[in-house]
């Protein structure tokens, strides 16, 4: 408890906790603020440093201004829009005639530097909205007026740096000289407010650290991102392909692709198998209907495709999830308690409208194949049925060579009662029953509130990319709601009839979003059982060719999938396209191969094995995948 006249500013009191300067900003009851902000009444007071999370945001949201600032004394006439922060960085949206060259983009850095050096203060001034809007009118910012009008509040904030101001509602570093360590790193192309209705806008994206070595160290990070691009390696390595010409967000296959991911598909088909369940398939369209009853019309439709409408005025739309379907599959007949557990799994084809703007590669597509499944159980169930499925899940991620991943348990939104369904108890329960399988399994996990599916909290499992972005690849979600929408039940021992649970759970997400982080969490360097293409034979002269196709033949027979390159080019030049496509093993075939009916391998990366038989190497790539697979067949 600390006692101050009223009035005093932030700033005033900072040193008294901080000298070394690392305080940019604070919160007062919660609420983060500026430092020049005077205090007036009794009121908690924490502090915000450079180096956390909330200091990197209101850094990284001040770059951007100084971003906005040195563009516009640069190309005067530019319009600024919006500049929201993102994960590691920031962007800002400009309405400019002509586009930004890399050039000119050196430039803004360039005048942005100078203007972090002038160490101009930044300080925030409240102005009535109707003052604002005739204010940014007479600078011929359209933008800013039309956001300003979308204002219910009567008084705005705006933030000066110099003599360069912005619409803002902060808070923001106490100065210009607190940025040091930036770098703008793209320019993309924006529709105003995200809406592919309105005109484009040009995006500068940026980051921003509190040091110089923070900043090189993501950049490092960012350039290694660049180089395992599931777009880029994808292209590269035959995997995949998307056409103007079909549609945006509709990828297609190509072989090599076509190959990885039939793999997968056994894979997971067959071990869901083992486990107990029981693969269905199920169409692709429904009638909305279906979709109005499950409530996903009315909390999803945004994010489905438009009903089609034929003459006897029946309604069907592409699904954009699986599970009104298997829903109808365990109505389709009366349920025992003994036949409960009744799990249900496939490979289902969906449909989801997204912008065109945020579409990317694998990633984020408008058609996909989920591995999807549906646990319908009794509440007593819940609990083995839920740590089973993360124990599946556990046992993939080992398959794959996964590590760094982490649990979220994701909630609702208690007072939101339009994206969540409105039922205090059933949510309370759902959520008990998903913190003790947690704690059965016995995994630390982090509570994410908002995230929850609208009909039930859900446990994910997050996955870190190179540049330790999180993304959820595996779920688990408990719903009591679905069932009572649809009026399941089961005949339970007693001879009465109840309402069983579903728990809606998918292992390896889709077949797109999986290949995506697999083209990037290996950089393309699949490992041996998942590879397209495992050996390719290489020839070193004509001479070597008949041996070399027995060769080929002998692994092709034996399931191997296998490459022969028989041209008559330098073994050198094989070698090395072997290793850009990134091909585990290479088998040169030459003079002694052939008079010893041997092979020579060589691993990705230029290790030479051992001379073998056929046969042995073989046995060895068989131990290799077993070991991989810790000694699971596929």
């Amino acid at each position: 408890m600390k006692e101050i006249n009223a009035g005093v500013r932030i700033k005033e009191i900072v040193p008294a906790v901080s000298n070394n300067g690392d305080i940019i900003a604070a919160k007062v009851d919660g609420v983060p603020v500026d430092l020049d902000r005077p205090l007036s009444k009794d009121c908690s007071l924490e502090w915000i440093s450079l180096n956390s999370p909330e200091g990197l945001d209101i850094l990284r949201h001040s770059t951007a201004h100084l971003m906005a600032h040195a563009v516009q004394t640069l190309f005067p006439g530019t319009q600024v829009t919006i500049g929201p922060t993102i994960e590691d960085g920031f962007y800002y949206d400009f309405k400019r005639d002509e586009s930004f060259s890399p050039e000119e983009i050196e430039k803004i850095e360039a005048r942005m530097s100078e203007l972090a050096a002038k160490n101009l203060k930044i300080s925030r001034e409240e102005m009535p909205r109707g003052k604002a809007i005739e204010f940014f009118r007479r600078l011929g910012e359209d933008y800013k007026v039309e956001i300003l009008e979308d204002i219910p509040d009567e008084t705005v904030s705006l933030y000066r740096e110099g003599d360069w101001v912005d619409l803002c509602r902060g808070p923001h570093v106490p100065s210009t000289g607190v940025i040091r360590a930036y770098k703008l790193t793209g320019v993309a192309g924006a529709y105003w407010r995200g809406d592919e209705k309105n005109e484009m806008l040009q995006r500068i994206y940026g980051t921003s650290w509190s040091t110089r070595e923070q900043l090189e160290s993501y950049l490092r990070r960012l350039e290694e991102a660049r180089k395992r691009d599931h777009r880029k390696l994808g292209a590269e390595l035959g995997l995949f392909m998307v056409s103007d010409v079909i549609g945006p967000g509709l990828p297609i296959w190509l072989p090599k692709g076509a190959v990885v991911r039939s793999i997968l598909e056994r894979y997971i088909v067959d071990l869901e198998r083992s486990v107990g369940y029981q693969h269905v398939y199920t169409p692709q369209l429904a009638r909305v209907d279906l979709y109005k009853r499950s409530g996903h019309w009315d909390h999803f439709k945004d994010n489905m495709y438009p009903p089609m409408r034929f003459e006897d005025k029946e309604e069907l739309v592409l699904r954009p999830m699986n599970c009104p379907h298997h829903i109808m599959i365990f109505q389709h007949e009366l349920h025992s308690y003994r036949d409960l557990p009744l799990r249900l799994a496939e490979l289902g084809t969906m449909y989801r409208y997204e912008r065109s703007g945020v579409l990317s590669g694998l990633s984020r597509v408008r058609a996909m194949t989920l591995n999807d499944a549906h646990i319908f159980c009794t509440p007593d169930q819940i609990q083995t049925e839920t740590v089973g499925v993360l124990r599946l899940i556990e046992q993939v991620y080992r398959n794959f060579g996964f590590k760094d991943y982490w649990y979220r348990l994701s909630l609702r939104d208690p007072n939101d009662k339009t994206k969540f369904v409105d039922n205090d108890e059933m949510w309370n329960n759902a959520e008990r029953c998903l913190r003790q399988a947690l704690s059965e399994v016995g995994v630390s996990y982090e509570v994410g509130a908002g995230e929850a599916a609208y009909y039930g909290p859900k446990i994910d499992v997050q996955l870190r990319d190179v540049l330790g972005h999180s993304e959820t690849l595996s779920t688990v979600q408990l719903d009591f709601y679905l069932p009572e929408r649809f009026g399941l039940e089961y005949v339970d021992r007693d001879g009465y009839r109840k309402r069983p649970v579903m728990i809606h759970r998918g292992v390896i997400s889709t077949m797109e979003r999986m290949m995506a982080f697999l083209i990037e969490h290996y950089a393309g360097n699949f490992p041996l059982w998942l590879a397209p293409v495992q050996i390719r034979v290489m020839t070193v002269t004509d001479a070597h060719q008949e041996y070399g196709r027995k060769v080929y033949e002998e692994l092709r027979a034996s399931g191997w999938r296998v490459e022969l390159d028989a041209r008559n080019e330098k073994l050198g030049y094989k070698i090395r396209e072997a290793q850009l496509a990134k091909i585990p093993y290479a088998v040169v075939i030459g003079d002694r191969e052939v008079k010893d009916q041997t092979v020579s391998p060589r691993r990705r990366g230029g290790e030479k094995m051992e001379p073998s038989s056929v046969a042995d190497f073989a046995e060895a790539l068989t131990q290799e995948i077993a070991r991989e697979l810790q000694g699971r067949p596929i």
